[in-house]
């Protein structure tokens, strides 16, 4: 009994070896899909980046359970994200704690970042309300780093993704 499982078994691992290694090479060929796509957004400026964790300067790493995102395109800019932290002037309304405005005044400057498959886009809105400049580090698995720089409050950056449309 156990020597006729034995070619069944060696069938089995063979084939699943198979199966991995053509798996292997789809993948990277997605990968590198997935990259292009990517900078295509990042060089268009039509993207949109969601948060998924928060790290604020005062506090330890906050995992973040709703939707926040940062949307960009070639003329507006949406951010609907959460903030923590010291605020040095205070919003006339409680309800805007956070980052919660659109704008059509700004500017959008993307680089190569240090190595490949790394972009790092600046962008600084000029509305008398919102003088607030973003930094993004993206890199081409998708995945991004936002930092954010306002001059009413202290730093704060996010961790998250370019998210797939």
């Amino acid at each position: 009994m156990i020597k006729r499982l034995i070619p069944v078994l060696i069938a089995v691992v063979l084939a699943g070896v198979t199966l991995t290694g053509c798996g292997t090479v789809k993948t990277a060929a997605e990968k590198e899909q997935k990259a292009l796509r990517l900078k295509e957004k990042v060089e268009s400026s039509h993207f949109t980046f969601v948060a998924q964790s928060v790290n604020p300067m005062s506090f330890r790493t906050i995992q973040l359970t709703s939707y926040y995102d940062l949307k960009i395109t070639k003329d507006t800019i949406r951010v609907y994200l959460p903030y923590f932290g010291r605020a040095y002037t205070a919003p006339m309304d409680p309800t805007q704690g956070g980052f919660n405005f659109m704008s059509t005044d700004f500017d959008y400057k993307m680089v190569n970042g240090k190595k490949p498959g790394n972009w790092q886009v600046t962008i600084k809105t000029h509305d008398p309300l919102h003088s607030i400049t973003f930094y993004l580090d993206i890199w081409d698995s998708g995945m991004a780093t936002l930092t954010i720089n306002d001059p009413d409050r202290q730093t704060i950056s996010f961790n998250g993704a370019i998210k797939e449309e």
